[in-house]
């Protein structure tokens, strides 16, 4: 059972590093600092180029600026 924890332990180590990694190298690469990877939360925002993206970090992904958040009219 140890050993079987250990690997475990190690594979998501690994993992966690080429992720860390793999953002990282992204960031570098991308003209407007992003890293590539955005959590699926809806949280519109409405930039200054009139597109609503589904949160912040979409739109920093698509150089947006002037960025605030979107209050939907019911």
């Amino acid at each position: 059972m140890q050993k079987a924890f250990t690997k475990l332990t190690l594979a998501l180590a690994l993992a966690g590093a080429a992720l860390s990694f793999g953002a990282g190298t992204a960031q570098a690469n991308h003209p407007c600092g992003g890293g590539g990877i955005c959590p699926a939360i809806y949280a519109p925002v409405i930039c200054n180029d009139g597109v609503i993206y589904g949160n912040d970090c979409y739109a920093r992904e698509a150089c947006a600026h002037g960025c605030r958040p979107y209050k939907e009219e019911i």
